[in-house]
């Protein structure tokens, strides 16, 4: 039994079909890539396992029960949180307040404020920003946003993580830590989704792809086997290089 299983999936908005007939599985404690080319319907296949719209047909199944068409906090009460491309904190709140709210949700919600304030402060060391607890999420900078985004969304226990863009926008720098800590928590058991633009970073902890072109997977496969792939490469770049 797979993990996450996405079943001829289908989501069409207007005359755009954004998701078509889309098939694949995640197994447990994998890391996953999802690529394509901008509208190829990365985000749509989030907002879709999240509950966030309904699909046209197929279904999704998370650990064998059928998750189709639940609500995103039904979602997120079974073990599966996203983060976003464009952090969303409480800006007027404290990091430390930021991730109380989401021990208050999730799969196992903490039991009062004591607990979720002390747990609270452990995702945030976890992150890099123990040193930021106290300080208004409008007060940081973008890596540190983007940290704050994911310490939320570890917040609430997920089993599977879903990354939207994590290292969008950072330096050299930045990523080389951004990927560190995302192994840090693979490590810990949670089962990674990740979209991602900054590719060498993606194919480097990916152990599998799944490559997405106008709603359609085209391709499967080991990081070193998509590369080298000629449906990808033409959905990237418009041409078979090798022709």
């Amino acid at each position: 039994m797979s993990f996450l299983e996405i079943k001829a999936l289908s989501k069409s908005f207007g005359g755009l079909m954004a998701l078509f007939n889309l098939d694949f599985e995640v197994d447990k404690k994998e890391i996953v890539g999802l690529i394509g080319p901008n509208g190829s319907g990365k985000t749509t296949l989030f907002n879709a396992i999240m509950g966030s719209f309904r699909c046209d047909q197929g279904s999704i199944l998370f650990r064998g029960q059928d998750i189709t068409g639940l609500k995103p906090y039904q979602v997120c009460e079974r073990g599966i949180v996203r983060t976003f491309q464009l952090t969303r904190p409480f800006t007027r709140m404290s990091c430390l307040e930021n991730v109380m709210v989401g021990r208050s949700f999730g799969k196992d919600p903490a039991s009062g404020i004591k607990e979720a304030g002390r747990e609270a402060g452990d995702i945030l060391k976890f992150v890099g920003l123990e040193e930021k607890q106290q300080i208004p999420a409008s007060g940081l900078n973008l890596i540190e946003r983007k940290r704050l985004e994911l310490a939320r969304a570890l917040a609430t226990r997920p089993q599977l993580l879903l990354l939207d863009e994590i290292m969008g926008g950072l330096n050299p720098m930045e990523i080389k830590m951004a990927v560190g800590l995302i192994r840090q928590i693979h490590r810990s058991g949670i089962t990674l989704v990740i979209v991602e633009h900054v590719m060498k970073a993606l194919l480097g902890i990916s152990e599998r792809v799944v490559v997405l072109d106008a709603g359609r997977k085209i391709a499967e496969g080991p990081p070193k086997e998509i590369v080298q792939n000629q449906d990808v490469i033409k959905a990237y770049f418009g041409k078979d290089l090798h022709a």
